[in-house]
């Protein structure tokens, strides 16, 4: 299939994290690990060097990010994956990071804006028809809690419009702003050439079931790309094919499933630490991961990064509350084999 066709048939694209030793180094076993249980589980694409993944590799004092693009991409080898790179920085550093992802085999790019807070929306354009002359560019709505920056609708009309944009990730927590990129998309005459992922993880199964009509072309938001996804791996990818099957089939939606929406977004928040503002979102996956035996610890490169006050009791809660949600026993059945060779 070709990418566009790949990423409007809906995929599941873990944010992939990285795993780190006692001494805050790489621990490729674990990495290629990671990888291999992202396969297994069924994910239709793998996100390098994003959020989940930590911005700090990139660091010059760390120059991590490299070595973690080429793990995946050797892990993925000639699989019918979606590989997608995380770019960031200003034109320099976004064109070298592209560059580099293009280089190692990467299909698409995630360019992520937080760095450009001060452009105008003349500039952020002509900044992603450059990144997007290197590889096709997955558009990306960062929630300003986060570092991102409000975007209106009159940026996504023209970002929409730049030709090698094959996919949008959705992801400001917000419903205002998440239809705007919709309708952007809905008006633009693009539906059946761009995907639209969410990254919404506070309303991750409702994105995926909500049918948008703005009295113009109807559309759904199609995958996701999702750090959430980073754990549970193999439950978020038979909760989405179960979304997928009803939405194609044009079925109402079950109760059932929509208490599941509910219970998915408590466990994320949970992990994602919202509570805390988010400063315990990339520790508290670790945390799932480590308790899977995946991950050795639950260290970040930044040693002040760690799970917040009371968010192990919250992850003990949705483990005990939504047993039906993890892929333990997947992993447990599995594990040895993925952290072989």
């Amino acid at each position: 299939m070709q990418l566009r066709e790949k990423l409007r048939s809906g995929l599941v694209i873990p944010a992939h994290p990285l795993a780190l030793n006692a001494n805050r180094q790489l621990d490729e076993r674990r990495q290629r690990a990671l990888t291999r249980y992202y396969l297994a589980a069924g994910a239709g694409g793998i996100a390098v060097g994003v959020h989940t993944t930590q911005f700090a590799i990139r660091d010059s004092k760390v120059g991590l990010l490299e070595p973690v693009l080429k793990l995946a991409q050797e892990e993925i080898r000639s699989r019918d994956i979606v590989k997608v790179a995380g770019v960031c920085g200003k034109r320099g550093q976004a064109m070298a990071e592209a560059q580099l992802a293009a280089r190692l085999g990467y299909d698409v790019v995630l360019l992520s804006l937080a760095d450009l807070s001060d452009a105008t929306i003349p500039e952020l354009l002509d900044h992603a028809r450059s990144i997007s002359s290197v590889l096709p560019i997955m558009g990306f709505y960062l929630q300003p809690a986060v570092g991102g920056r409000l975007l209106p609708y009159e940026f996504w009309r023209q970002f929409i419009e730049i030709e090698n944009v094959v996919a949008i990730k959705i992801a400001p927590f917000n419903r205002y702003q998440t239809i705007d990129v919709v309708r952007a998309l809905a008006q633009s005459g693009r539906v059946q050439e761009i995907a639209l992922y969410t990254g919404n993880d506070d309303n991750i199964l409702n994105d995926l079931l909500t049918p948008f009509d703005f009295g113009s072309q109807p559309v759904r938001i199609v995958g996701g790309l999702l750090g959430h996804w980073a754990v549970w791996t193999k439950n978020a990818v038979e909760l989405h094919a179960e979304c997928r099957r009803i939405v194609v089939a044009g079925q109402p939606v079950p109760h059932e499933l929509l208490q599941r929406a509910v219970e998915v977004t408590d466990a994320n928040a949970a992990f994602f630490d919202p509570a805390h503002h988010y400063a315990g979102c990339i520790p508290g996956i670790h945390e799932v991961l480590h308790r899977q035996g995946l991950l050795e610890g639950i260290w970040c490169l930044d040693p002040n990064e760690t799970l917040s006050v009371g968010q192990v009791d919250e992850i003990d809660r949705v483990y005990r509350a939504y047993p039906h949600l993890n892929d333990d026993g997947f992993v447990a059945e599995h594990r040895d084999e993925w952290l072989s060779g």
